[in-house]
């Protein structure tokens, strides 16, 4: 039986415990992994909540040397979640709830990016590792580490005479967004690695990052010094080892296309689509129009309420709501997600008429179509969705994020709209599909890989990003020629969608053979 550690920043299975999909991930893959006769351990930080859910139990404290001090880390064992197999751990510390209980990432000032968030998982770590050398996880045989957050083990196993022990343990890193990297200085900052871990004897050519010599890049150093290199779709894993190219719309490697080569050259590197959970089938309490626009109009008055001073985005949104009637929309097109450059940005892009994409897919809609978003992000397209808002009445944007209203979007909705610039997999697409609703998605990563034009949905490429804003324009005309015809063919399209399976028990078998085998 294999005993995987998996450490990360976000815990689906805890509330409130996900921000995106690395969330989704760490919920599902235990229990599937537990069906194959592994056991698992998943460790998050409590972030001043996780240690007080219902049977929490704390097992020690871990003391730690970090920043020059002795810090005193309280680890709890979540018994009311999981099973034999699967156990939930989380670690507190003040430190971990300095952004605010319950947020798992801080939003640093500009000029200071990752400031607060690395120091923070760089003392999350060393309490990991403290944890593992007191044998807390029992006859453990592989540590699974999630993103940059848990990426900082990597560089302590390595290099920390004192947790040295962990390179017995085989290691695999999953990469979930590599746009992502946490890059902060080696020296001279208060969030900085020779600040966290003095004295640390480190090779700074295997930690630094290929632009800034004088930065550690964790997601870097991981991808050099783990066992096995994991991205969350086989396209991805492809598009990666390409250097990027914004003329022609190409984010490649994110500046670690290097890297990721030598890990392909290594046999390093793997790329294993995420499956999705199929064991329930999705429901909602809003199973008609009627409802689904009474709970947005209740929920943005929730959302507007939390605040002294009412956001122009709430105020917005309520306007429009308030316009529609209670009669469906012929096409509702929907969008559930972090509203980020990634997400939004080919919306945003200029068509070769000057026209933002999104400006020119909605005045081809007219009276046809409703598009309705909903998430939270980046303020710059925060504040372009919410222009865009004021001056089209067929769009909606929903500053904030219900379950319960995504879940209502996926099974309501005509068309998923999701032309994200890339996309290493994305798991809203397949919510969607799962639901029976068809995709509109950019021919890149994970959507290439679940999304069939013409027969799941409707896919668009080009090779820049002007091309790219007008294949996506031309697409919505397209989709919305096929849903206007009203013939059998979207019925067909909507089955078949539903029909498609992205099993976890699939990705699995490849997580076994692939990132836990033994050298």
């Amino acid at each position: 039986m294999t005993h995987i550690l998996m450490v990360a920043a976000e815990n689906g299975a805890l509330p409130g415990g996900k921000v995106g999909g690395i969330g989704d991930v760490v919920r599902e893959i235990p229990g599937a992994l537990a069906q194959r006769n592994c056991t698992v351990s998943v460790i998050t930080p409590a972030y001043g909540v996780f240690d007080s859910l219902a049977g929490a139990k704390q097992l020690q404290t871990l003391k730690v040397k970090f920043a020059g001090r002795t810090e005193a880390l309280k680890l709890y064992r979540l018994d009311g979640i999981g099973t034999d197999k699967v156990r939930h751990y989380v670690i507190e510390h003040p430190l971990f709830s300095s952004c605010g209980a319950g947020r798992i990432y801080c939003d640093d000032p500009p000029g200071r990016p990752f400031e607060t968030d690395a120091s923070k998982f760089a003392l999350f770590c060393l309490g990991v590792a403290a944890a593992m050398k007191k044998a807390v996880f029992a006859d453990l045989d592989v540590l699974h580490l999630h993103d940059w957050h848990a990426a900082f083990l990597c560089i302590l196993r390595r290099y920390d005479p004192v947790y040295r022990s962990l390179q017995n343990l085989r290691c695999a890193y999953s990469i979930h967004n590599l746009a992502v990297q946490g890059v902060r200085p080696f020296a001279g900052d208060d969030s900085s690695l020779e600040e966290w871990y003095p004295g640390l004897a480190y090779e700074r050519k295997r930690l630094a990052d290929p632009r800034w010599s004088d930065c550690v890049n964790p997601m870097a150093s991981a991808i050099r010094l783990a066992d096995a290199v994991h991205t969350v779709s086989p396209s991805y894993a492809e598009e990666i080892l390409l250097p990027g190219d914004p003329e022609h719309g190409k984010h490649g490697g994110e500046g670690l296309d290097q890297d990721l080569r030598n890990a392909r050259d290594e046999k390093r590197l793997f790329g294993i689509l995420n499956g999705c959970d199929y064991s329930q089938k999705p429901g909602s309490v809003l199973v008609d129009w009627p409802s689904l626009l009474q709970r947005m109009r209740a929920l943005v008055l929730r959302w507007a309420s939390r605040d002294s001073a009412l956001a122009s985005a709430h105020f917005i949104a309520q306007h429009s709501l308030d316009q529609l009637s209670d009669e469906r929309p012929q096409m509702l097109l929907t969008n559930v997600g972090r509203i980020t450059d990634q997400k939004v940005g080919l919306m945003r892009q200029p068509t070769t008429s000057g026209q933002p994409a999104l400006h020119a897919a909605l005045e081809i809609m007219d009276a046809d179509g409703l598009l309705l978003m909903v998430g939270t992000g980046d303020p710059v397209y925060e504040q372009f969705l919410c222009e865009t808002a004021a001056g089209y009445r067929n769009f909606i944007y929903l500053r904030g994020f219900s379950e319960e209203l995504a879940q209502a979007l996926y099974q309501q909705g005509d068309l998923f709209f999701m032309p994200s610039s890339f996309e290493p997999c994305g798991i809203s697409q397949m919510l969607a599909l799962r639901a029976g609703q068809p995709c509109l998605v950019h021919h890149v990563g994970g959507l290439r890989d679940t999304v069939k034009d013409g027969s799941t949905g409707f896919v668009f490429t080009g090779d820049n990003p002007t091309e790219q804003a007008d294949a996506l324009v031309s697409t919505v005309q397209r989709a919305l020629n096929q849903f206007k015809k009203k013939s059998s063919k979207w019925g067909t399209m909507r089955k078949a969608a539903a029909a498609t399976r992205f099993e976890w028990a699939d990705s699995i078998d490849a997580y076994i053979k692939q990132l836990y085998r033994k050298s």
